[in-house]
């Protein structure tokens, strides 16, 4: 049975002061809970209507649908609710393709980010400090687990750019992403969804490049950030140059 200080714990975990306090988040759902549960992130506890998740803790607890209901941030509950642990990010593979985010806001976006970095294999993500925190509870379901296999750093880019061997930047006005030699090496820079790369990261970019419209038209003002992460990783992967 559910506690009073296990409900109010993990409602304030919702807040980013209070995970960091306790250096924990929540985790809901079979599939995202699976994902966590079969990595190194420690679970600290797990709440289900299903008795099986008793196998992996002694911290678990049965709970009803109304209960369950009651820590979850779903209009429908989907069977078990958890915590983990946060980790301490691993120290950056600069000598790889790395992704760097340039103050992102949505924690939706940052989620698809995550899972578009799972699925072209890029290990390392790293993310200004203005950037939302990756333990929001909705970054956490739109990445679907993808934390999992994904380093996810957060740092000054002003600071750690330096170390990559090439840096690009993603803006309106760059050279085609189509007509560029791609190295299999160095930092992608994504800005921030309403002003793009502030004017500081900009400085530090070896190249500049875009994503082109082909519309007719062409008034289409831009395109969502893990849209256009998904088009420009996609590119990279498909035929980079040794450089």
């Amino acid at each position: 049975m559910l506690t009073k200080n296990q409900i109010k714990l993990i409602h304030s975990l919702s807040q980013k002061k209070i995970r960091v306090r306790h250096q924990m988040f929540v985790a809901e759902g079979v599939k995202v809970v699976q994902e966590f549960l079969n990595s190194n992130y420690k679970l600290v506890e797990v709440f289900s209507t299903d008795i099986s998740y008793s196998k992996f803790s002694s911290n678990f607890t049965e709970v009803s649908l109304k209960e369950l209901s009651k820590i979850s941030s779903f209009s429908s509950p989907n069977k078990v609710v958890a915590t983990f642990k946060i980790p301490s990010p691993s120290i950056v593979n600069w000598s790889g393709l790395v992704l760097a985010l340039d103050a992102i806001n949505d924690p939706g976006n940052l989620g698809t980010i995550i899972r578009l970095c799972d699925w072209f294999g890029i290990s390392d993500l790293v993310c200004s400090e203005t950037t939302v925190d990756c333990y929001n509870s909705k970054v956490i379901q739109s990445s679907m687990g993808s934390h999992t296999r994904v380093n996810i750093t957060y740092a000054n880019l002003e600071t750690v750019l330096p170390q990559s061997k090439v840096c690009y930047g993603t803006f309106m006005d760059g050279v085609s992403i189509y007509d560029q030699k791609l190295a299999n090496k160095g930092v992608i820079v994504l800005g921030n969804e309403a002003n793009g790369v502030s004017k500081e990261i900009e400085a530090l970019m070896d190249s500049r490049i875009s994503i082109p419209r082909f519309g007719g038209l062409k008034q289409t003002e831009s395109l969502n950030v893990a849209n256009a992460a998904a088009i420009i990783l996609s590119e990279f992967k498909r035929n980079p140059t040794e450089k």
